[in-house]
């Protein structure tokens, strides 16, 4: 598979590879040095390893093996528990540590740091002006999602997401003795960011989208080489497939539009791409159709793959902790209960899920899609007592919180509770990021996982069928097998079990 590609590769191949990158994507402003410290405020502690490669290899490997944390946490205990120098993908690179690492980048977001992306992210997304890059592309599209995403708009779409998710389950699920589950997921996920999105929900031109998409997704997380028959060239032609796609669609919504508008009708589609196409920018211009298929493409991008992975560990962890399923069953069913035959499910029922997104929670805590990010300096600083050169790229790891005792008392156990009141202090829990960056599709990832959850725990019981599953990190966690399991379909014998005794 594709999403196993780079970890099959030799060491040296992957050397060479990184070895390419440094040549053709090297950031000509990444600079070394510093006006700080030339000042003579040193530099963090930590080493830049081999030449050119730097440290990516054990920054890479160690999320092949199922453990990124570990690259982090030998550090910190070698060099510093707060901030360390190392050097990732060509670049010169300082990682922030824990809760005060990430509330010094959340709250100085485009004041000392902005996100950076490798410049390869620009031939998979190119600005269709070609004035502007991927990166201010990013700034337009945050500036403009907040009006849909927000939770009191997006209530509109929970019966749509109940409708979606039960069509996939009878079609995908039911009958079935086993089933594998991350991919699964990733259909459920993707036919409904295409329903949400742009209002495709036909089963066929869905399919008809998702394998060019998925050599998308799959392209993105590869090494950026773009030649014949490599991940990311095929990415680049998958994405060129899309964006066609996503411009006939986006034409015909417009004549759908301009016939609403003539006839006095609220009947157009109200979707992601209507308000685009409905809205302008500060200068009164709208988005050029090319634009706004990125755009989508960008957001079918963040609406797939991370729900994904959260989704299938919602089952892992569910198929190996009996009283935590039961908990989440007992809610599940109550709220099923309440529901008349053939009636979805609602906004209020959503907010009665506090103990199933206590648990998703914690299932992001353990296994965050959202590994980390990076940002640049944008000007010389110093934190912690050391500088950081302008243009350096600087990493945050939501592993460095979540996984740190001092965050969460005994990290590795699996434990809702940590959830409840209050919940966990702030800038530890950060599997959406956070400051002007947080992920504005966190409550649109809330309900869809929600309602995944719903479906599944009131239709089965399951059981793994791989018990010790690998899990490989690329860059974001996946079960190396898909997650098999057997399906066990309820009898509803079990509705007597009481949640207390089972918690």
């Amino acid at each position: 598979m594709d999403f196993f590609y780079v970890s099959l590769l030799s060491s040296f191949t992957i050397s060479i590879i990184l070895f390419l990158h440094f040549l053709f994507y090297k950031n000509k402003n990444s600079g070394g040095g510093g006006g700080a410290a030339a000042a003579g405020i040193p530099l963090p502690p930590g080493r830049t390893g081999w030449p050119v490669v730097g440290e990516s290899l054990e920054f890479l490997s160690t999320g092949w093996k199922g453990h990124p944390e570990k690259f982090i946490f030998d550090r910190i205990a070698k060099y510093s528990s707060h901030v360390f120098r190392t050097h990732l993908l060509g670049e010169p690179a300082a990682v922030f540590c824990g809760a005060a690492g990430n509330k010094f980048l959340f709250s100085n977001e485009n004041k000392l740091v902005q996100a950076w992306w490798p410049a390869s992210v620009d031939k998979v997304f190119p600005a269709s002006s070609g004035q502007s890059s991927s990166k201010q592309e990013a700034i337009k599209m945050r500036k403009m999602l907040p009006g849909f995403l927000k939770p009191e708009a997006l209530q509109r779409y929970v019966g749509i997401m109940d409708d979606v998710a039960r069509r996939h389950f009878s079609g995908e699920w039911d009958g079935r003795e086993t089933a594998v589950v991350f991919p699964l997921a990733k259909n459920y996920t993707f036919w409904l960011a295409c329903r949400i999105f742009v209002s495709v929900e036909d089963p066929r031109h869905v399919a008809r989208l998702a394998e060019p998409f998925n050599l998308l997704a799959a392209g993105l997380i590869s090494i950026p080489v773009d030649l014949p028959g490599t991940p990311f060239n095929r990415a680049i032609k998958a994405a060129n497939f899309v964006r066609k796609e996503l411009v006939s669609i986006i034409k015909q919504r417009k004549i759908d539009l301009a016939k609403a508008t003539t006839a006095g009708a609220t009947t157009a589609k109200q979707d992601i791409l209507s308000h685009m196409l409905l809205t302008c920018d500060e200068s009164g211009r709208f988005m050029h159709e090319l634009d706004i298929a990125d755009k989508i493409l960008g957001l079918l991008i963040g609406g797939h793959d991370t729900a994904s992975s959260a989704c299938a560990f919602v089952v892992k962890y569910l198929a190996e902790l009996p009283h935590i399923y039961e908990g989440v069953y007992q809610e599940q069913m109550e709220i099923a209960r309440s529901k008349r035959a053939g009636e979805t499910l609602n906004w209020e029922d959503i907010q009665k899920m506090k103990y199933s997104w206590n648990v998703a929670c914690e299932v992001l805590r353990l296994a965050p899609p959202l590994q980390g990010a990076f940002r640049e300096a944008l000007s010389d600083f110093t934190y912690n007592g050391f500088s950081i050169p302008k243009g350096w790229k600087i990493y945050w790891s939501a592993n460095s919180t979540h996984r740190n005792a001092d965050c969460f008392p005994d990290p590795l156990k699996f434990d809702p509770r940590r959830f409840e009141g209050s919940g966990p202090g702030a800038y530890t829990f950060v599997p959406f990021g956070g400051g002007p960056r947080m992920c504005p599709g966190k409550e649109y990832a809330r309900m869809e996982i929600l309602v995944f959850m719903h479906h599944i725990v009131t239709r089965f019981r399951w059981e793994k069928l791989i018990p010790d599953e690998k899990i490989v990190v690329n860059p974001m966690p996946i079960p190396a097998k898909g997650l098999p399991i057997r399906l066990i379909p309820h009898t509803h014998t079990l509705l007597t079990t009481s949640f207390s005794s089972s918690s």
